[in-house]
């Protein structure tokens, strides 16, 4: 898990300027001071988490390979230990049994063949290229031998450590995340349940084209290792890479809004790790056209019916600057009298840009130095919002931060046609849900038209902004305003 950080947003917060307070006659600044230690102290709790790294053990004995980097260095394990693993979870056989030996000898009639050096590893778990004999080229997907078992140990220092922040900063309320770890962290060390959400999520969304979801042969799967379709591709966020296989660095960044707006807005099952390691982008051997690969699929939001719908009407209005919605939408969804500060945390920018309109503006340099200015003044104001929303609002947040650095990294950040996505995806959704209130068929009608009235509208919109941005489109407003009997 790596949701300290995205989740509080600290980088991307933007906020109006305030006063410093001061507490107990102390120099001024002070409390700034506290607070970006405490902001270092929640990194490392985060860090910690995410590196599966130091345990605690009853018995006072530490073991060196149960620190996070020696496990992680384990990356270049052999093909026969990684192999022997891969065989006892597939066949249930006991560990140093007798069966388990003998099946050593007989590893070679799993693979054809099987990279020693791994594609990627992490806390949990790496990835090797393979091939079977039938020829297909797989990745194998294989968890740690002592992930699950060590499990709790994690979350037992975690406790620890949100405690000792509790202790040292009152106002600090970062329970949530040892919440959200117990949830969240059984579910990631299931690898079948990963291979399930990969498949639901790819027939989800299967009329996007552009995307593709490896397959998973379950055949040759378990809980600790997970066997699919092995795929090829540049890290979403490398533009060297994009540059050179000339892909359209702006039509990405629009498919993988596209993407996660009907995930989030349309069907409330939310792919929560879109790190740059995750979405990969290709294009297609076969056809040449460009693909968004999406990876690891064990970490999924659910969301409800009635969260969903208010998320959908909170970001209309965030859209259209209507501030009495933004109101009523965060206090919905739990923010209080904290609403600015969650509007911004939402959007990443300041308060001034929420009200005069979040797609009326790109985002400024001086907005980046703002927030960055103003986050850890905030940091208390932050724990306590995040303590405070639903639960899920927690991984959603922490999403919206993954895809906003891919967007930075893209120089598409903030681009008006990513708000023309998710508007439509709200009204597709909005829509969807009255129809389902009504059994009239002339008021589902009247919704239908009233649907394709307001998509006509964002199309048109779209249209224009794209004519604008064109060099014909230049050409042809400049005619026009020359044209225009107004005096010039």
């Amino acid at each position: 898990m790596r949701s300290a950080e995205s989740l509080a947003g600290e980088e991307d917060l933007r906020i109006p300027q305030r006063r410093k307070r001061k507490v107990g006659g102390g120099k001024p600044g002070w409390t700034d001071n506290m607070a970006r230690r405490a902001l270092k102290i929640v990194s490392w709790t985060s860090m910690a988490l995410a590196s599966s790294g130091f345990y605690l053990y009853s018995n006072k004995y530490l073991d060196p390979n149960d620190f996070g980097a020696v496990r992680i260095g384990r990356a270049v394990a052999t093909t026969a230990v990684i192999s022997y693993d891969y065989l006892t979870s597939l066949r249930s056989v006991p560990y140093g049994s007798e069966e388990y030996v003998q099946l050593k000898s007989k590893i070679q009639d799993l693979f054809q063949s099987f990279e020693d050096t791994p594609l990627g590893a992490a806390s949990l778990a790496q990835v090797h290229k393979a091939v079977l004999y039938d020829g297909r080229t797989v990745a194998v997907k294989v968890q740690h031998p002592k992930v699950q078992a060590q499990s709790s140990k994690d979350i037992l220092l975690m406790e620890v450590l949100v405690g000792a922040v509790k202790q040292l900063f009152p106002e600090f309320e970062f329970m949530w995340l040892v919440d959200e770890a117990k949830k969240n962290l059984p579910l990631e060390l299931d690898f079948l349940n990963e291979g399930r959400n990969a498949e639901k999520v790819a027939e989800m969304l299967k009329r996007f084209g552009f995307l593709k979801v490896p397959r998973i042969y379950w055949e040759l799967s378990t809980r600790r290792v997970l066997l699919m379709e092995f795929v090829e591709g540049g890290q979403v966020n490398d533009k060297v890479y994009m540059e050179k296989n000339q892909i359209d660095v702006n039509e990405i960044s629009r498919q993988l809004g596209k993407m996660y707006s009907e995930m989030i807005f349309v069907n409330g099952f939310v792919h929560c790790d879109p790190h740059p390691g995750n979405v990969l982008v290709r294009k297609c051997p076969g056809t040449g056209k460009v693909e968004i690969i999406l990876l690891d699929h064990g970490l999924y939001q659910i969301l409800t019916d009635e969260f969903r719908l208010d998320y959908c009407h909170l970001w209309q209005a965030l859209i259209k600057a209507d501030m009495k919605g933004v109101k009523k939408y965060s206090q919905r969804l739990g923010a209080g009298e904290l609403y600015p500060l969650f509007a911004c945390m939402l959007t990443a920018r300041s308060w001034d840009s929420v009200n005069k309109g979040i797609g009326q503006a790109p985002v400024t340099a001086n907005e980046d130095v703002e927030i960055r200015n103003n986050a850890a003044t905030y940091l208390p104001e932050i724990s306590q919002l995040l303590n405070r929303v639903p639960r899920q609002m927690l991984l959603i947040l922490k999403t919206n931060d993954l895809l906003r650095s891919i967007e930075t990294s893209l120089s598409t950040r903030a681009s008006a046609s990513s708000f023309l996505n998710m508007s439509r995806c709200c009204t597709r959704a909005l829509a969807a849900h009255k129809r389902e209130q009504t059994c009239s068929l002339l008021k589902k009608t009247q919704i239908s038209l009233g649907e394709s009235l307001s998509l006509w509208q964002i199309n048109l919109h779209e249209l224009f902004l794209r004519m604008r941005g064109s060099w014909l489109g230049n050409w042809v407003f400049a005619l026009l305003y020359w044209l225009s009997p107004t005096p010039h």
